[in-house]
């Protein structure tokens, strides 16, 4: 079964209007290409706002400004649409950092909450930047897959990427692509991202699309890009750079099983 998929890169804007008008221009590039899946960046929408929790009380039912605007573009161009992330306020005092999946029908068919809130502290040349999203964000708990017309999606975002445990737990449960829509800093992403998106990619034998923010030379908040779609044997199938645009690549699923046939790791696990 082949599906073409592509994932966006972008560069945050001034306003969540200008970041969803250069998300729906390149949207609409995927669609123009033949895309059939497509995944955008974690918090591609509020990327630099001040308040989550507003933002997350905003999005908080089917009328939130972000959510309607992943289901028209999703119903417009046809696409199985893997969200981002964008906040959502619910019963505890901080947002979940929440990834929707749309259907071509606009339906929202599932969602995942991060697990692995970043606090941490990155040196650079420049100083040191504290991270700590957890001011921010309550984190997720659950493991979710979302089973598709085009093979069964396993969702992650950004600093999950970092703990293969996770990517473990989503090809048990029958994950064929698992999505990664990140905001990873210039610093960490320079020295982890392509990697870390392969070997997640190699250990489980499946395809693994990251979808990354871009803003390397930010004076303070550097943001990676390299967005990448690998394949099953860490194959870097499209890529992009340190600019915003789209990687676009045909995946096999049936690579899935010729791999997994010829040389079954999961068969020979010893420690589980």
């Amino acid at each position: 079964m082949k599906t073409i998929a592509a994932v966006l890169q972008l560069k945050p804007q001034g306003s969540v209007a200008e970041n969803l008008l250069h998300a729906q221009s390149l949207l609409h590039e995927a669609a123009e290409a033949g895309a059939q899946l497509a995944v955008l960046p974690e918090n591609f929408a509020y990327y630099g706002q001040a308040d989550f929790l507003a933002a997350g009380r905003a999005e908080s039912d089917d009328s939130g400004p972000v959510r309607q605007f992943l289901a028209r573009q999703a119903k417009q161009h046809g696409l199985w649409l893997v969200g981002g992330t964008l906040p959502v306020a619910e019963s505890k005092p901080r947002s979940f950092a929440r990834c929707y999946v749309f259907s071509p029908q606009a339906e929202a068919v599932g969602h995942y909450d991060k697990i692995h809130l970043f606090d941490a502290d990155v040196a650079s040349q420049e100083g040191k930047s504290a991270y700590r999203e957890s001011d921010d964000f309550s984190a997720g708990e659950l493991v979710k897959t979302v089973p598709t017309e085009l093979g069964v999606l396993g969702l992650t975002v950004c600093y999950d990427l970092r703990f293969a445990e996770l990517f473990r737990r989503l090809a048990n449960l029958g994950a064929e692509i698992i999505t990664v829509p990140s905001a990873f800093t210039a610093i960490t992403g320079e020295a982890h991202w392509q990697v870390l998106l392969r070997a997640r990619a190699i250990e489980n034998q499946l395809f693994v699309l990251g979808a990354n923010m871009v803003d390397r030379c930010h004076e303070t908040r550097g943001l990676w890009g390299g967005s990448a779609i690998i394949d099953p044997w860490g194959n870097v199938l499209a890529s992009l750079d340190d600019q915003p645009g789209i990687a676009v690549a045909e995946i096999d699923l049936d690579l899935i099983g010729q791999h997994r046939s010829k040389m079954p790791t999961a068969q020979h696990r010893k420690l589980i």
